[in-house]
C-alpha cells in the first residue's frame, strides 16, 4: 500500500494533469507507483499523460499492466485502443474489438479509424473487414460504401460456379464474399462462357467436386481454382476427371472418410494440390437457442432416399413404441426415390406405427419446425458432418445419430448408436442438457468460424495476386475513411 506521501504524489499528479502540466503530473505519478505498482488506475492515468505527451508506445506499455490487473475496464481497454491507433498498430485494436463491444463501448468511430491506418498501409483485407464491422454498427453511413467499392475494385476478382446439388451450402458464403471482394455468379450455359469467366477472375470457386469442376479444370490456367468437395462427389467419376494439376485449393467438409474414398480414386491427389478440411458451419444467429424441457417428440430432418437410411429409424421407433407408446417420430423431408417411400409407408402400417410416426414433408422454416421436438435423430449410411442434426443441436435439441463411418470424428461417442436397443437408451436416458448440445456447436461448427477459414484462403490468394503485379498501385489515402461517428469519450478524461 502507498504511503501518505504515495497518495499526496497521486492526487497532486491528478490536479496537475487537470491544468494541463502533464509532464510534472507524470513525474508525481512516476513516484506514486513506485510504492504501489499493482494500481490499475494510477497505470492508466500514467500512461493516459503518456499519450497526451506523444508518448504513446510507453503508454501502452502501462495500458497493458492496467488491463492485466483490471481485465474488465472499460476506461483501460478504451485507453489501450486510442494508444494502439496512434502508433498505427491496428492488428493489435483488432484484437480488443469483442471485448470493447461486450462492454458496449464499440463504437463506429474506432472503426473506421482503425480501417483508415490500414488502408494507409496498404492492409485491404483488413480495412474492408473494420469498414463491414462499422456499417453493421451503423448502417447510414453512406460515405462508407464507395470506399468499400474502392477497396473491391482493387481487391481480387471473385467467381463463382455452382453445379452438383445447388447452392444449399454456399448462400451464406457468397454473402461474406460479396461484402469483400467483386464478385461475379455462373448463370450462363456453354463451356466457353464459363471459361470467359474464369477469364474475368482472380480466383474461381467450383461448389461441389462435379461437372462444372471437370470443364473449369480441363481448360487453361487462367486464374487461382478452388474445387469444394461436400461427400457424394467422392464415390462417383468426376474426381478422375478433374485435371488436379490446375486446382490451387481443394476443399473437404466433415470427416475423413470421403477422402479417404477419394484417395482411392486419385491416388496422387496431395502431390498435386493443396486439401484443407473446412467444415460447413451453423448460422447460430438463425438457430436461437432453447433452453426446453424433455419431452417426446423426435425430429428426423433430411429429404428421404437410401443413403439417409431411413428404414433402420422406423425398426428403432418401433422397439421405443413397445417401451413406450407416446414417444412421435417427425420426419421433415421429400421422398426422393419411390421405392423408399413405398417401403416407409408400407412397414408404417405394418409395424403399427400409423399413430407415432408421421411424414411432415419439406420444410422451409426448419426453426419453428423444431419448436415442439426434443431430440434430431439420424441413421444414415453416411454424411459429411448432418447439418441437419447440427441445426437441431444449436436449438437444443439432444443428437441421436446412428455410428456412421466417420461420425466419431463429429459427434462424441455418447451421441452416437449401433443398434435399435441403444437408441432407446439414449432416448429413453434421464440425461437431457439442451445448452450443452448448443455449446457443442458453437464451439465447433460455429458459421463464424468456417467463413474465416474460407476468408484466410482468400487473402493467401490476394498476397500471392498483390506480389505477382508489382505495378499495381496503392490504395491513395484520399479514399480512406476520416469521418467520426458516433459519440465518443475524449481520450484523457481519465486525468481530467
Amino acid at each position: 500500500m502507498a504511503n501518505d506521501n504515495g497518495l499526496n504524489d497521486y492526487q497532486r499528479g491528478l490536479e496537475l494533469a487537470e491544468a494541463g502540466r502533464h509532464q510534472e503530473a507524470l513525474d508525481c505519478l512516476e513516484r506514486y507507483l513506485q510504492h504501489d505498482p499493482n494500481n490499475a488506475e494510477a497505470r492508466n492515468d500514467v500512461g493516459a499523460i503518456l499519450h497526451c505527451l506523444g508518448r504513446s508506445e510507453e503508454a501502452i506499455e502501462h495500458f497493458v499492466k492496467a488491463r492485466r490487473l483490471q481485465s474488465n475496464s472499460a476506461e483501460i481497454l478504451w485507453n489501450l485502443a486510442e494508444a494502439y491507433l496512434a502508433v498505427g498498430n491496428a492488428k493489435e485494436t483488432i484484437e480488443l474489438l469483442d471485448t470493447m463491444e461486450e462492454l458496449g463501448i464499440l463504437n463506429a468511430d474506432v472503426l473506421n479509424r482503425a480501417a483508415t491506418v490500414f488502408l494507409n498501409q496498404g492492409n485491404k483485407s483488413d480495412a474492408a473487414e473494420m469498414l463491414i464491422r462499422s456499417l453493421n454498427i451503423w448502417s447510414d453511413q453512406e460515405v462508407l460504401k464507395p470506399m468499400l467499392k474502392v477497396i473491391h475494385q482493387k481487391r481480387p476478382k471473385i467467381s463463382f460456379f455452382c453445379g452438383g446439388d445447388g447452392d444449399t451450402f454456399l448462400k451464406e458464403i457468397l454473402e461474406f464474399t460479396e461484402q469483400r471482394f467483386e464478385v461475379r455468379v455462373f448463370e450462363s450455359q456453354t463451356e466457353d462462357e464459363l471459361f470467359e469467366l474464369m477469364q474475368w477472375s482472380d480466383i474461381s470457386w467450383f461448389e461441389w467436386c462435379s461437372n462444372l469442376a471437370v470443364i473449369g479444370s480441363n481448360r487453361p490456367k487462367v486464374c487461382e481454382t478452388i474445387v469444394r468437395l461436400h461427400r457424394y462427389e467422392a464415390y462417383e467419376q468426376w474426381p478422375e476427371q478433374v485435371n488436379w494439376g490446375n486446382v490451387d485449393v481443394l476443399v473437404t467438409v466433415g470427416n475423413s472418410v470421403a477422402k479417404e474414398a477419394l484417395l482411392k480414386k486419385v491416388p496422387s491427389l496431395e502431390t498435386q494440390t493443396s486439401v484443407v478440411t473446412i467444415p460447413n458451419g451453423v448460422n447460430l444467429n438463425k438457430f436461437k437457442f432453447s433452453d426446453r424441457q424433455k419431452g417426446k417428440n423426435i425430429a428426423f430432418l433430411g429429404n428421404l432416399r437410401m443413403v439417409k437410411n431411413p428404414g433402420l429409424m422406423l425398426l428403432c421407433m418401433q422397439k421405443l413404441n413397445y417401451i413406450d407408446p407416446e414417444y412421435r417420430l417427425f420426419f421433415g423431408g421429400e421422398f426422393q426415390d419411390g421405392t423408399v417411400e413405398q417401403y416407409m409407408r408400407h412397414m408404417v402400417d405394418v409395424l403399427d406405427l400409423s399413430d407415432v410416426v408421421f411424414f411432415d414433408g419439406w420444410q422451409e422454416d426448419v426453426s419453428s419446425w423444431f419448436a415442439d421436438k426434443h431430440y434430431i435423430v439420424c441413421t444414415s449410411m453416411i454424411e459429411s458432418q448432418g447439418m441437419g442434426i447440427l441445426e437441431g443441436m444449436s436449438l437444443g435439441l439432444k443428437p441421436v445419430v446412428h455410428n456412421f463411418p466417420g461420425a466419431n470424428e463429429i459427434y462424441p461417442s455418447e451421441y452416437l448408436f449401433n443398434i435399435a436397443e441403444e437408441f432407446c437408451d439414449h432416448i429413453l436416458s434421464e440425461r437431457y442438457t439442451p445448452r450443452r448440445y448448443r455449446k457443442f456447436v458453437e464451439d465447433r461448427y460455429a458459421l463464424k468460424a468456417q467463413l474465416s477459414k474460407i476468408n484466410n484462403i482468400f487473402i493467401q490468394f490476394e498476397s500471392k495476386i498483390d506480389s505477382q503485379q508489382s505495378t499495381e498501385s496503392s490504395i491513395p489515402i484520399s479514399t480512406a475513411p476520416s469521418i467520426s461517428a458516433g459519440v465518443t469519450p475524449s481520450f484523457n478524461t481519465t486525468v481530467l
